[in-house]
């Protein structure tokens, strides 16, 4: 999601769809039920505590903004992440917040602390859990709302072919702005529309995209409700749901890296374990530069609650994990 969101040069994009597609278009078709296409559970959090579950999520704290200039701070507080009435709340408050200004990973020695004026929460499977190909869905209700950014996605467990985007990005769900005025949107609600994406390709500024926006059936806001966000992903095919209607599907054909490690691989940099992470971003690129502009401060605070999050294997085909796609 997230660095990539808005470097716009050499960027790839499908047309950004409305349910349906574009005119003469078929619409996205529902698939058989998960037990009938040979997935097998092997991992998930319903959320059924009342903390949150160490063994399998990492707080992210801090104020970095995640490349696109964001405006919260990630912090450890039950005011920001909350397991309560079985789900997971990532709430977004407006408050002064002095934190550290990058997560471990990428951080400077010492890490300096910055300002900013929000608070909120963000969850990993960084350095506990990854797995390469399968069924990954979240069941979720985002919030509504200019400024508003939560995400569901998954990043490399290791930079094998470099740094962000040559080892790849998947952005299962990602809701900007719902509700705020959209030209673009039908329904007459505003921006009903979520996002999923892959992220490839080089070093900014020739990193790529492949991304779709897709609305509910009825072009409801997905704020009103919970709905199942998935992606299917097996060796050189990937594929985004939305309630189990495929809305956007991508091919090897249509991804790469620039790292010299993936040659004759055409199935890098997307075949190799990848981690899970959960956030709800403030503002940002993608989110103020679109719809109303800016951040709305009567939309905080705001919540991203999320029912569980599964991850699957294909029985029938564990190595690609193509056969449970056909």
């Amino acid at each position: 999601m997230k660095i990539a969101g808005l470097l716009k040069a050499f960027t790839l994009t499908v047309a950004l769809l409305l349910f349906g597609g574009a005119a003469g278009e078929p619409a996205p078709q529902p698939l058989a039920p998960r037990e009938g296409r040979g997935w097998e559970l092997v991992w998930a959090d319903e959320f059924d505590g009342t903390v949150l579950d160490r063994s399998k999520w990492t707080p992210e704290e801090s104020c970095w903004g995640g490349g696109n200039f964001e405006r919260q701070c990630y912090t450890d507080r039950p005011e920001n992440i909350a397991v309560e009435g079985g789900l997971l709340l990532l709430k977004a408050r407006k408050e002064r917040f002095t934190g550290p200004a990058r997560p471990p990973e990428i951080a400077e020695n010492p890490n300096p602390h910055i300002l900013q004026f929000y608070t909120s929460g963000k969850v990993r499977t960084r350095g506990l859990h990854a797995w390469r190909y399968g069924r990954f869905e979240v069941r979720a209700k985002v919030p509504a709302g200019q400024g508003t950014w939560p995400a569901v996605w998954m990043m490399p467990a290791e930079d094998l072919y470099g740094a962000w985007p040559r080892s790849g990005e998947i952005d299962i769900l990602e809701a900007v702005n719902i509700g705020a005025k959209c030209k673009l949107c039908a329904g007459g609600r505003g921006e009903n529309r979520t996002l999923s994406a892959l992220h490839f390709g080089d070093f900014p500024p020739k990193n790529r995209v492949v991304d779709s926006r897709t609305a509910l059936p009825d072009l409801a806001l997905p704020s009103d409700d919970f709905h199942v966000y998935a992606v299917e992903w097996g060796e050189g095919l990937i594929r985004f749901l939305v309630d189990d209607r495929v809305h956007l599907t991508v091919s090897a054909e249509q991804w790469s890296t620039a790292s010299p490690l993936a040659r004759g691989n055409p199935a890098a940099p997307f075949d190799r374990p990848f981690y899970i992470m959960a956030n709800l971003a403030v503002g940002g690129r993608l989110s103020e530069e679109n719809n109303a502009k800016g951040v709305a401060g009567k939309t905080f605070p705001a919540q991203f609650a999320i029912d569980w999050i599964r991850v699957y294997r294909c029985v029938r085909d564990p190595i690609r994990g193509r056969a449970c796609m056909i």
